[in-house]
């Protein structure tokens, strides 16, 4: 009864299921509905293409030229800063060190050159005085002894050795009280001009290692390049801070008064565009929000594309021709960062086209 009965019904229930599956599979799906309905285009004729708001500075991303670690934070995000404002401090315990040991080289150069210009000191001149009146003396009383040796007869009294040894005795004090002069004037003259320069040119050069070490110590603290928003933080007290380009920016800011829209034209378009034709801006998600855009310049180097909007139609190996155009902010409520659709009338005379070449082979 099974194989009679049940097995054929089983059957035909499973072709009719079949059958039915099939022709569910062949209707069309249904389109979905956008999220919101795009934009109209204000224009007849118009040049499109996809724009990113950035502050009208362009977004800085704030480095800082030495790496080392967070020691203060002076900033927040959404913070208004002026420029030269402080942003971060970096760790400077090391170059403050450096700094104190090159201050002291400096007060040490500086004690050397104020010595030189005491010159003579007025306790040395009266012992080197003395000691040219005590080798006058000296040298009068050899002469005296010598005068003395030469009266008397050589060989009786007193011996050639002797006397010439009083001789010389006396050559030799008068060198002493030529030398106890020249020590004198020495004094009395002072610093030699050569040793002045010379700890001058010490001072100096203490002086530019106490700056060097200055610049050092403040290029440890980071400061706004210009004013503006601060629109990200990325860097907390007690982390390392890396020098360099990074992928990732410590602080990025910019001034968001006057906020400006990148938007890449296709290099296909490019000679449709002119500065002077009139544009609009669509917010994304809400097309009755918009404003006009006023013409800022033109990067005129085409560039590959590398904002992306996501459409799946879109080309990733297209190159664009960037167009700066700008807003008030207080026209519409965007933010740095968002896409726009951006509208720009078209003027090109579609009429006048170049003519057509006719093959080489082909003659009339």
């Amino acid at each position: 009864m099974f194989r009679k009965y049940v097995l054929p019904v089983l059957a035909v229930a499973g072709f009719v299921f079949a059958l039915w599956m099939a022709l569910q599979g062949a209707r069309p799906i249904p389109p979905s509905k956008p999220v919101a309905e795009p934009p109209k285009p204000p224009y007849e004729n118009k040049i499109s293409g996809s724009g990113i708001v950035e502050a009208s500075t362009r977004n800085i991303a704030v480095g800082t030229p030495m790496s080392g670690v967070v020691v203060k934070l002076f900033v927040s995000v959404g913070q208004q800063v002026k420029a030269a404002d402080t942003l971060f401090v970096l760790d400077d315990r090391r170059e403050r060190a450096a700094l104190a040991l090159r201050e002291t080289l400096l007060a040490e150069a500086k004690a050397k050159l104020e010595r030189l210009l005491q010159l003579p000191r007025k306790e040395e001149l009266p012992a080197a005085r003395a000691r040219v009146k005590e080798s006058e003396a000296n040298l009068e009383d050899l002469r005296m002894q010598l005068g003395n040796a030469e009266r008397v007869t050589v060989g009786s009294a007193i011996s050639l050795e002797e006397l010439n040894r009083r001789r010389y005795a006396v050559q030799a004090g008068e060198a002493r009280v030529a030398q106890a002069k020249y020590n004198l004037e020495l004094l009395e003259a002072g610093a030699w001009k050569p040793d002045l320069a010379l700890a001058r040119a010490e001072i100096a050069r203490a002086e530019a290692d106490v700056s060097a070490a200055s610049v050092e110590i403040d290029r440890l603290t980071i400061r706004a390049p210009v004013e503006g928003s601060i629109l990200q933080v990325n860097i907390r007290p007690g982390e390392y801070a890396q020098g360099g380009i990074l992928p990732q920016p410590l602080i990025l800011m910019g001034d968001l008064k006057r906020l400006h829209v990148r938007v890449d034209i296709d290099e296909n378009d490019a000679w449709r565009f002119r500065s002077d034709s009139s544009a609009f801006a669509f917010v994304r998600g809400n097309p009755q929000l918009k404003t006009a855009l006023t013409f800022e310049y033109v990067e005129p180097y085409v560039v590959p594309k590398r904002s992306l909007t996501g459409d799946s139609s879109e080309r990733v190996d297209t190159r664009v021709m960037q167009v700066l155009y700008s807003f008030n902010q207080e026209e519409l409520r965007v933010f740095p960062g968002q896409l726009m659709d951006v509208y720009i009338e078209d003027h090109a005379d579609r009429a006048a086209k170049p003519a057509a070449s006719e093959p080489p082979g082909k003659k009339k």
